[in-house]
């Protein structure tokens, strides 16, 4: 009995992107937890803002951190082609306020570049994405093509 079979496991290119948006999220906030516990990060922080005051470099972050929560359900709901283009749009943008807006501490460098290779590989997939699936398929279905007639009666 020869049987071809064809199995399709792709995953769907918005539960792709809104997983990587997730992964994003966690990294962005385990890094600002954790540098949180490093001795003098307040300081460095308030050197690095200069005279802009503390509290609108947090309004800067925590805006940054909100587009990213968005994203998560944006890469879910919008249509195609403003999807494919907001992930694009967004993951350069953070990407620059992860780098720009850093510390020098390992666990900030590490988790950073975690969170610059997710974000590239949203834009990657968002810049290949080549449309939607079909709205009556399934991800993750088999389709069984036999090479030849098998009879089952004898």
């Amino acid at each position: 009995m020869n049987v071809n079979r064809v199995v399709t496991n792709k995953l769907d290119t918005r539960v792709l992107l809104s997983t990587l948006w997730i992964v994003v999220m966690i990294n962005m906030l385990m890094a600002d937890i954790l540098s949180l516990y490093v001795p003098g990060s307040l300081s460095e922080l308030a050197e690095f803002a200069g005279t802009t005051p503390i509290t609108y470099l947090m309004l800067g972050g925590a805006i940054m951190m909100e587009i990213a929560i968005a994203m998560i359900i944006l890469s879910r709901v919008l249509p195609y082609r403003v999807n494919r283009w907001a992930n694009i749009i967004t993951g350069l943008l953070m990407i620059v306020f992860v780098i720009g807006g850093g510390y020098s501490y390992p666990h900030y460098i590490f988790i950073a570049a975690v969170e610059v290779m997710c974000l590239s590989i949203i834009m990657w997939n968002a810049w290949k994405w080549t449309g939607d699936v079909a709205p009556d398929s399934h991800v993750g279905s088999a389709q069984v093509t036999p090479s030849r007639s098998i009879d089952v009666t004898a």
